[in-house]
């Protein structure tokens, strides 16, 4: 029998507002340690919505369990680079020591052994979550004593597997330089929003998700957009493999990030801010509540911030639930409306019509960061660092076969050879650009540069090795695509399922010429015909190893020979030395 009373005061916490739905779902979650079927229908009376919104909303994020599950969940990060650094290995170990298997649904156990995608720590790796603790480099030896630890109820906080290393190999001059706080927001409030969308527009700055969209028109076309209210939400929800740079920008420098979120409220009129943090992340909530803390003490937000009168502006973070489609603005948005993460449909666009039907601008960690910084230092000074048309630094999250794993910030312009120099990784095989969702990068594209009119990134930079089975990391990221598509459109849904199979086939020695042309049209499909931006980069794994790698797919092939791999020739000698005929003239004996 579910605690009704309980599910009706965490409604009532959140002033049974219906957008704080995810909120009530953690807390539910959190309280009973799943959202059953009567929990579900308690909430929606509650709350007084249709019971098929919660259990919509509910099903669709990996950190919800609708199933009574044990106290202990571990959830193992089994992404391609943390299996390259043994993942693999340490699956065992804790099935060993555990008692259990991955994937077992045994309420009646004490731990629960969970797969997940990348959590932000492919540099120490291999790494997990315990109960939301994170913990990094781990070994197989390591196991029998964090399993041990995870039954006596320790506070896994304290152990020495429990450490996060910021990792940042290179400090530019604009994400990691000194930070005063508070003075990006001290210097806008001497100047009139539109000066300010002016300064970043000298700056030329652009969007640092990788599409490269100006800064500055986009906020334009937010403080211009027609509404009884604006927002500014900070997509913090960096899922793609192999990135981690805003986990150490919001540990390192929280205050440059809260600091652009409320120039940019200041730019386009919002009085509220909400950085949308991805479940993984939990743990640094505390740190980034203290840090929000700090700044309203400060009169850096609340009400007449730096003294402005009636520019009022605060910031609250959204935890997110597990739904790596979460990182696509519009799906962003949903979910902080508590829905299930479905890219809505545009136009309109979320600067139009985004937050709750208001204007909202939606901008990541790393942009906010470079529009603070250029508030300080003057637009002039950013457009004078990088290229013509990408100003500024990046942020590079390096993983892989190299020597120095780790947060690299650099000009726009460097060539991907001069950065396998730097991290130590010379005999690069090859480099994904990107994350999954970007390029597979052969030695041929190492002179390249770094910069949105050759080689545009979000910033994840996986390096593998000579000893890499490429077409089988190509396959890892295939099935986490088909893992996470939200499956609202076909060419998504039955598209990445089917560019797995072919990857298996080739694998397994069972595929031909044919195969191959297929797999290409197949990724072409699934790349034009998708929906969002998930299926549009998911066939990108495979079409650019075609494309970049065609020795390795040749040399996993056999000839088409009617696409089924039989030798005709030797068919038909057999067929006549069992019938006993004289195969070069058909005679008979």
């Amino acid at each position: 029998m579910v605690d009704t009373d309980l599910i009706k005061r965490i409604v009532q916490q959140y002033g049974s507002d219906r957008s704080r739905l995810m909120d009530m779902a953690r807390a539910v979650h959190a309280a009973l340690g799943h959202i059953s079927e009567e929990a579900s229908a308690a909430l929606a009376e509650a709350l007084g919505v249709p019971l098929v919104e919660v259990r919509d909303m509910v099903s669709f994020y990996a950190f919800f369990s609708r199933e009574a599950q044990a106290q202990n969940v571990v959830r193992l990060c089994h992404a391609a680079v943390e299996r390259m650094q043994g993942a693999d290995a340490i699956a065992a170990a804790l099935e060993s020591a555990a008692g259990t298997r991955f994937g077992a649904n045994d309420p009646g156990a004490d731990i629960a052994l969970r797969y997940t995608s990348c959590i932000g720590l492919s540099d120490q790796g291999p790494s997990a979550l315990v109960n939301g603790v994170p913990l990094t480099n781990l070994t197989a030896d390591d196991i029998p004593g964090i399993v041990a630890a995870i039954r006596s109820g320790a506070d896994l906080s304290k152990l020495p597997q429990a450490s996060v290393d910021n990792d940042v190999r290179v400090a530019g001059p604009v994400i990691f330089a000194s930070t005063e706080r508070g003075a990006a927001v001290r210097k806008a409030v001497t100047m009139t929003p539109d000066e300010v969308i002016d300064e970043i527009n000298t700056s030329r700055l652009r969007g640092r998700g990788g599409a490269g969209f100006p800064t500055a028109m986009k906020w334009r076309f937010c403080r211009d957009a027609k509404g009884e209210a604006h927002y500014v939400v900070c997509n913090a929800d960096e899922g793609e493999p192999g990135t981690f740079k805003d986990r150490v920008i919001l540990a390192q420098n929280p205050n440059l990030v809260f600091g652009g979120m409320t120039v940019a409220a200041y730019a386009v009129g919002a009085r509220e801010g909400i950085l949308y943090l991805r479940a993984e992340y939990e743990y640094m909530v505390p740190h980034l509540e203290g840090e929000l803390a700090k700044r309203r003490h400060l009169g850096l937000l609340g009400t007449n911030i730096c003294g402005r009168e009636g520019f009022d502006f605060d910031i609250r973070i959204q935890l997110g639930a597990g739904a790596y489609i979460c990182g696509e603005e519009s799906a962003l948005i949903e979910s902080l409306e508590g829905k299930r993460g479905a890219p809505r449909a545009r136009p309109p666009f979320p600067v139009q019509c985004g937050y709750l039907g208001q204007p909202t601008l939606v901008n990541n960690v790393e942009t906010l960061c470079c529009a603070a910084r250029i508030l300080v230092n003057g637009g002039a000074w950013f457009a004078g660092i990088g290229t013509k048309d990408s100003t500024g630094t990046k942020l590079l999250s390096v993983s892989g076969d190299c020597e120095k794993p780790g947060v690299y910030e650099l000009d726009y312009g460097i060539t991907v050879r001069q950065l396998l120099e730097m991290v130590g990784a010379e005999n690069a095989q090859a480099v994904q650009m990107g994350g999954p969702s970007g390029r597979c990068l052969a030695p041929k594209d190492y002179a390249r540069t770094i910069s949105f009119d050759d080689l545009p990134t979000g910033g994840s930079v996986m390096i593998f090795g000579p000893e890499r089975d490429i077409i089988e990391v190509m396959r890892q990221f295939t099935a986490f695509f088909a893992e996470e598509s939200c499956g609202w459109c076909t060419p998504c849904r039955a598209g990445t399922t089917l560019l797995e199979k072919g990857l298996e086939k080739i694998l397994e020695g069972r595929a031909t010429d044919r195969d191959l042309r297929e797999l290409e049209s197949l990724g072409l499909t699934v790349k034009t015909m998708s929906r969002c931006g998930l299926g549009q980069t998911a066939a990108n794994p495979v079409l650019t190893t075609l494309r970049n790698f065609p020795d390795l797919y040749a040399d996993r092939v056999r000839p088409d020979n009617g696409g089924v791999g039989i030798d005709l020739e030797k068919a038909e000698a057999e067929f006549h030395a069992i019938a006993g005929h004289a195969a070069a003239t058909g005679e008979t004996n």
